[in-house]
């Protein structure tokens, strides 16, 4: 085995392949036959500077390393730039070698399409064993025989590192744009990405000086810190979006728990960006063998104390603790030919990630890896995933379980049903999972009416006739509820019942001549009540389990794109407007049906927590309404509202209701959560009795 280590430096006199003159170029590098890396995209220009570096396993240094320079083109196909092989026979071991290539079209090997320089260092290493403190990005691939989701091992490797301390940015303004539209004006939104992590902001339509007001969080993985590269772009409907400048921040020359404020120029462009940024140490990740912190009785006291009752004002962004043991699997998928697999586990938690060693050649694994993260969220998902390592390809999906912190029972070792990737139906194997979470009560009740940590590394949206289909469904099924509702309230008017009628006649009658805005709140405490009455007496009118079976649908896997894709995805690429509508389309019914399911799960006592939470609030907004007049509690709110950004012109608005919703699971979320029973007959002791009789 060896360990190549490539630094991609530059490019030099690079093709033009844009009208403008100029291209967007990137590189990928593949070894036989198989891409292990593509490097970020570097717009407009034909002289990039990259440095970007990547380290790789191969097994043999006869394969060469194939360099291949592509211009990115929006919605389109793009463009070959040229493409040279690097003989890694000729790299001398354990030394560094300074390369350049020149790219050729092999079609017309005379001409020289520029030149791509870089830095090549070989080594040999006996032993390969990736770092267990690992964060993945995802990439998909098709298994007609499992149809599995795949994990490519040169992503395991990009990052290797547990997180040193989080930058929280907040996106306030641009100022004097530059106009990219006809009307003089432009629709500005921004990117940001630190390492793999990128956000993108909204959009502000027909403005020169947008004003944002966005929060965001990200992980520094890197002992400098690192690099944030901010782009600007101006949207454009149904074609490329316009680039209007580019601007970094080094935080390395930033200093820690202070918050900067900074006015950026942009580069390659006009106008003016204002951020202000905190560098924030972090200790949030902790890795042992076996034993965890809890064991000890000390630590597990000083646990207990920090995040007591007593210190609920204190550091309200550190709400809890939660320890996780992952102690073994049963009963795995069979990936490899020999009938065996070589599991490891990636246990994830919002946006921290881990991993455990692998297992080789074993379907019932035991790993007895314990890892610690510090919460930000009670509602945050634990999340753990079973692949199956190869070394010479993509890893096997063999299973994955997502489990809400709030429903985890302290100190239990459980067994959880491994479920296939969309988490709507079981897959072959269980997981043994031990799990401790320790957190404060007020904290997570104030966490609960912020905004929702946003998880930077997910996979892009795509469009599924069954997902549409799905959305669809749960749309129609939420608007029937308010179809019958209606058709009730119409029939006590047409008389159908005379019994019902005159009754809701003298409710009517009664609720407008004594009505109070108090009552609002305290009809809507009954309804919680009456649902709880119907749980605590066993005629919970909460239908779950029909649900499961309405959303176990298997979806149609999307293929990894490679570079024959260029020369046949053209069709696709010529609706790529289309489909973006769609999507679209696909995720606000998405949106609109979470929205009302989550408000049905508040009063099912989904989430008894939040339920609680909404209790108390409901009480306090009873009592306020009850004791004090109504036009004083709206003088009240019409001051803050119109002084709030005098008192602080940094505050970035939300709504503490769609913070609070957005805790709630929906039913889709549900599904995803619900526990598998194992099947005892395919357990492995049942099948060793059945062998032996």
């Amino acid at each position: 085995m060896y360990q190549l280590d490539v630094t991609l430096k530059n490019g030099s006199n690079l093709a033009a392949r844009d009208r403008g003159g100029t291209s967007d170029p990137y590189v990928k590098f593949k070894i036989g036959g198989k891409e292990v890396f593509r490097s970020k995209t570097i717009h407009k220009n034909l002289n990039p500077v990259w440095d970007e570096k990547v380290c790789l396993f191969i097994d043999s240094i006869k394969e060469p390393l194939y360099v291949k320079v592509f211009d990115y083109d929006f919605g389109l196909q793009d463009d070959f730039m040229g493409s040279a092989f690097l003989d890694l026979t000729t790299v001398e071991l354990n030394s560094s070698k300074d390369v350049a290539l020149e790219l050729r079209d092999p079609q017309h090997s005379d001409h020289k399409l520029g030149t791509i320089h870089l830095a090549v260092s070989l080594s040999i290493k006996d032993n390969v064993c990736i770092d267990s403190n690992t964060i993945i990005k995802k990439n998909w691939k098709r298994s007609s025989k499992f149809q599995t989701q795949s994990l490519k091992l040169s992503d395991l490797h990009r990052r290797s590192q547990v997180s040193r301390g989080i930058v929280s940015i907040t996106l306030i303004e641009g100022q004097e744009l530059k106009a990219m539209d006809a009307n003089g004006l432009s629709d500005p939104y921004v990117k940001f990405r630190l390492g793999h992590q990128k956000y993108k902001s909204k959009t502000l339509p027909k403005t020169l000086n947008p004003q944002w007001r966005e929060q965001i969080d990200m992980h520094i993985f890197e002992e400098q810190g690192g690099v944030i590269e901010i782009t600007v772009w101006d949207k454009d409907a149904g074609k490329r979006d316009d680039f209007i400048g580019r601007c970094h921040v080094d935080l390395s020359t930033l200093s820690k728990e202070q918050t900067h404020k900074l006015k950026l120029k942009l580069e390659e462009g006009e106008g003016w960006l204002v951020l202000l940024v905190t560098l924030t140490a972090s200790a949030a990740i902790a890795v042992s063998d076996t034993v965890g912190c809890l064991e000890d009785q000390n630590e597990r006291e000083a646990i207990f104390r920090r995040y007591s009752l007593m210190r609920s004002l204190t550091n309200l962004d550190d709400v809890g603790f939660v320890q996780v043991k992952i102690v073994r699997a049963e009963g795995l998928m069979a990936a490899d030919v020999t009938g065996k697999s070589d599991p490891f586990c990636v246990v994830e938690v919002n946006n921290d990630r881990l991993m455990t060693q692998t297992v080789y050649k074993n379907l019932n694994p035991e790993w007895n890896k314990v890892f610690s993260f510090n919460i930000k969220d009670i509602h945050s998902v634990l999340e753990v995933t079973v692949y199956d390592e190869d070394r010479d390809r993509s890893a096997d999906f063999l299973g994955k379980v997502a489990v809400p912190l709030l429903s985890i029972q302290n100190g239990e070792q459980k067994a959880y049903v491994l479920k296939n990737k969309q988490l709507t139906g079981p897959t072959k194997g269980v997981i043994y999972l031990e799990v401790d979470v320790i957190f404060n009560a007020v904290k997570a009740c104030l966490g609960s009416l912020v905004p929702k940590e946003q998880k930077y590394i997910e996979d892009e949206p795509r469009l599924s006739k069954q997902l549409l289909l799905r959305n669809f469904i749960r749309m129609k099924r939420c608007a029937m509820v308010l179809v019958n509702a209606a058709y009730y309230i119409n029939s006590c008017f047409d008389w159908d019942s005379p019994q019902r009628s005159l009754a809701a006649f003298l409710i009517f009658l009664l609720v407008v001549w004594n009505f109070e805005l108090y009552m609002i709140p305290l009809a809507l405490l009954l309804l919680l009540a009456w649902n709880y009455f119907l749980i605590i007496s066993g005629k919970d009118t909460r239908a779950h389990d029909t649900v499961v079976e309405d959303m176990l649908e298997d979806e149609e896997e999307e293929d990894d794109k490679d570079d024959k894709d260029c020369e046949k995805k053209g069709f696709m690429n010529k609706l790529y407007a289309i489909q973006e509508v769609c999507v679209s389309v696909q995720n606000v019914l998405d949106e609109v049906a979470s929205i009302a399911e989550r408000i049905k799960n508040t009063f099912n006592w989904t989430v008894p927590f939040l339920t609680w939470l909404a209790i108390i609030a409901l009480c306090l907004l009873t009592a306020v309404l009850y004791f004090i007049p109504l036009r004083y509690i709206v003088l009240v709110w019409g001051i803050n509202k119109f002084t709030k950004k005098i008192r602080n012109p940094y505050m970035i608005d939300n709504n503490e209701i769609l913070d609070f919703l957005s805790r709630v699971p929906s039913d889709m979320q549900v599904v995803q959560f619900h526990e598998l029973k194992p099947d005892a007959r395919d357990s492995p002791s049942k099948r060793k009795k059945n062998n032996l009789g």
